[in-house]
């Protein structure tokens, strides 16, 4: 409590009424908490003022990150990387000389913030237009206050009343940073924010960083791209209105040198956002790089009141001294952790069943009983109907928008399915596609000015369907309305809540000119308030995130849903590089994998039930494979695999992730292993595309274990191969490695780890 109080007091003293309010209530608090609490606590993180030197210094776990205030009253940054000896100081921070006239000491210094103006030419945090038809803003640092793992920076323009306040959070555990940035108007006049980023990471300066970032289209999401920082600037974005394929908003950077997964600095980090957005990595005139992000500036313009505020984004960063490998493990960790519904604890996954394939929109009360028995058979624990369950839903062309549920295909509703499904040993789930509207619907009908549109302008269909806009208040409200009420009137434990088309005439004619671009921003803003105030009222509610696909996955939508879809293409070949790229930014702990049919629908490949097993279980396994088309061996196949499933189950959802053999360009292999938290227990899966010319499959190194622990191995899937052991110490796994044997076409292996003494 004395460190907490001491750093308290080395705030400056303008935050004073806060400051002392926040004393008494520690100091009250201190008379209960236990002082060894407290210094365990203050051992994994800290937040640091320098007086002196204006220096603020934050660490935890293995990361410090360290800025100060400069002669200019600049934000400028000073380190980020391992963590530092408490030992190690900074001098007071100095503005960079200027590279030439050209380019003056506001570009080249390593400022956490800054706005357009005063000379700005690389990639501002905000750019603003006042009513007068001045767009200059010069920041400049006000005060501070620092309270356990946050800190609060103020910062006002060098003459008008708009102030920013930069907040930062630490995670403890993992080091993972969270930056935001609150702008607000205290003039008496409106102002337009033209562009807001949460701000600027700055990476020591160098010369041969590779930035790491993921692409993807329509069933194929998730390609891990790699490419050279050189000078100028890179930018990844959406401007669908929402996430998108196309781009993640996600990115690692590393040196070009560092080529084992597991070794050498990375820097990382994630932006928290479900709407149009952009990451700009920009390599300056003196090879400094900077990397900014936040809401895309594209067709944007946030009219801000006269006392009104605008808050960007979450940007979330860190740092590995472990490589791509580290960083990834230490975003999952934080992910589950400090992200997704429950932190820290959230629920692991169930095997969930999904009727899509097996009915598509034909779904009856008696066809999915009996799909729901058959489910259960092999152990599934959640039954999902999906599409075609409401309105006049036949097809894709109509019933959007009309969610009350069909008479005649449930003549009694959804009591008597929930009913049996709940006597099978199964809660149950349901499809939902809340954001849309088919022009062929009663709310369209009624409601024709209720969608994104331009007055008098042609109304663009994607998928036979419009997009709602849930920026306005009424659609927000009967949005929340209908999913409240069938909540309310069944009991539904999840929620598949898809979103599958993007944004076109973004338009709001309901409101002024001025104020029609703050639909990117007040949009997604009401999606989470709506997704926060149902589980506020509906606690035990689950809901996945879909989007044709995994066009709408990321750090802001994954605090109100448990688990994400990645991609429409389940073809299980296809799964194994669309399921590495994704784990490279998100836990494989909310990833769905479905087992569907053969051939696949997407490339028409044929594979064995066992290979589509495995690949599936390399996440949270589902079954989507039309069971009315199974063989009796087919259920007992997938009765053992649901078995063997949960009993890793738990390894997989919340383990420690190695990519031993990628299966990225044109790998013949690909082997994941996952290790426990306590690394009393691994699971690694091994995949072969086609053997060639006799060649052994290769031997698998394991890592993350114990060295000194002795581990018994066992086959779940496939054979083991030569005369290893079957008990032997981690670093023999790890060592001299694990032989399986796979020949042939998609093949496919699992084995097991589990600690017997140390």
């Amino acid at each position: 409590m004395k460190n907490i109080l001491n750093t308290l007091l080395s705030s400056d003293k303008s935050s004073a009424n806060g400051f002392h309010l926040v004393y008494r209530m520690l100091l009250a608090t201190a008379i209960f908490i236990a002082p060894l609490c407290l210094r365990a606590q203050a051992q994994t993180s800290s937040i640091h003022f320098d007086k002196q030197t204006k220096v603020f210094r934050i660490d935890a776990a293995d990361v410090s990150y360290i800025f100060g205030v400069n002669e200019n009253k600049q934000v400028q940054t000073l380190y980020w990387g391992k963590r530092l000896s408490a030992a190690d100081t900074f001098a007071a921070s100095k503005s960079a000389p200027g590279a030439s006239s050209s380019d003056p000491s506001i570009d080249t210094t390593r400022q956490e913030f800054v706005a357009w103006g005063g000379g700005l030419y690389v990639e501002p945090d905000l750019k603003v237009t006042f009513p007068d038809g001045n767009r200059d803003l010069v920041l400049q640092y006000v005060s501070h206050t620092i309270a356990g793992n946050h800190l609060t920076l103020q910062l006002k323009d060098v003459s008008r009343d708009v102030y920013v306040e930069l907040q930062y959070e630490i995670d403890s555990e993992t080091g993972i940073l969270r930056r935001s940035a609150e702008v607000q108007n205290k003039t008496s006049l409106p102002l337009t924010i033209e562009q807001i980023a949460s701000g600027t990471w700055t990476l020591p300066r160098a010369q041969d960083y590779r930035l790491h970032y993921l692409t993807g289209r329509w069933a194929g999401e998730w390609n891990l791209r790699e490419q050279a920082i050189q000078p100028g600037k890179i930018t990844l974005e959406s401007r669908r209105g929402s996430t998108g394929a196309q781009n993640n908003p996600w990115f690692a950077i590393d040196r070009n040198s560092s080529n084992d997964q597991d070794q050498g600095d990375v820097w990382f980090g994630a932006l928290g956002w479900s709407g149009s957005w952009q990451i700009n990595i920009e390599q300056d005139q003196i090879q400094q790089v900077r990397v900014t992000g936040g809401p895309n500036s594209f067709d944007f313009g946030y009219r801000l009141a006269a006392g009104e505020s605008l808050q960007s984004p979450y940007f979330y960063a860190g740092y590995s001294h472990d490589g791509i490998g580290g960083a990834s493990r230490l975003l999952h960790r934080f992910e589950l952790s400090s992200i997704l519904p429950g932190a820290s604890h959230p629920k692991l996954r169930p095997v969930l069943y999904n009727s899509w394939e097996a009915t598509g929109f034909n779904v009856d009360e008696a066809g999915q009983e009996a799909l729901a028995e058959k489910a259960a058979s092999i152990g599934v624990e959640r039954f999902v109907v999906d599409d075609g369950w409401f309105g006049q839903r036949a097809d894709d062309h109509a019933g959007l928008g009309d969610w009350y549920v069909n008479p005649v295909k449930f003549p009694h509703g959804l009591k008597p399915l929930i009913d049996k499904v709940h006597s099978l040993g199964m809660d149950f789930g349901l499809w939902i596609e809340p954001e849309m509207v088919n022009p062929d619907s009663d709310l369209y009908r009624k409601h024709p000015d209720w969608i994104l549109n331009f007055t008098g302008r042609p109304r663009s269909e994607g998928r036979h369907q419009f997009v709602l806009n849930l920026a306005r208040p009424d659609v927000r409200e009967y949005v929340f309305n209908f999913i409240d009420k069938l909540l309310d009137e069944n009991d539904i434990a999840f929620l598949k809540w898809d979103y599958n088309r993007n944004w076109s005439e973004p338009g709001w004619p309901a409101v002024s000119p001025d104020e029609q671009k703050k639909v990117y921003v007040t949009y997604t803003q009401n999606l989470y308030s709506i997704l926060e105030e149902l589980r506020r009222k509906h606690p035990k509610i689950e809901i996945e995130s879909c989007s044709g696909g995994g066009s709408r996955v990321d750090l802001g939508i994954m605090r109100y849903t448990d688990e994400v879809w990645p991609s429409d293409n389940t073809d299980a070949f296809d799964r194994l590089k669309i399921q590495d790229g994704f784990t490279y930014a998100y836990t494989p702990g909310v990833m769905m994998a479905w087992v569907t049919d053969t051939p696949t629908q997407i490339n028409h490949r044929t594979v064995s039930l066992d290979y589509r097993f495995l690949s599936s279980m390399q996440g949270s396994l589902g079954i989507g494979a039309n069971l009315n088309d199974w063989k009796p061996e087919d259920f007992a196949t997938a009765k053992k695999m649901v078995a063997q499933y949960k009993q890793i189950r738990e390894i997989v959802q919340r383990g420690s992730l190695y990519r031993l053999i990628s299966p990225r360009d044109g790998s013949e292999q690909s082997v994941t292993e996952t290790v426990s938290q306590d690394q009393t227990r691994a699971v690694a899966f091994a995949f072969l595309h086609s053997s060639e010319m006799l060649y052994p499959f290769p031997r698998i190194y394991l890592r993350g274990l114990k060295p000194d622990a002795l581990y018994r191995i066992e086959a779940l899937d496939g054979k083991l191969a030569g005369d290893s052991p079957t008990v032997a110490s981690g670093a023999f796994w790890m060592q001299q490695g694990v032989d399986v044997d796979l020949k042939g076409d998609f093949q496919a292996a699992a084995f097991s780890l589990k600690i017997v003494s140390q």
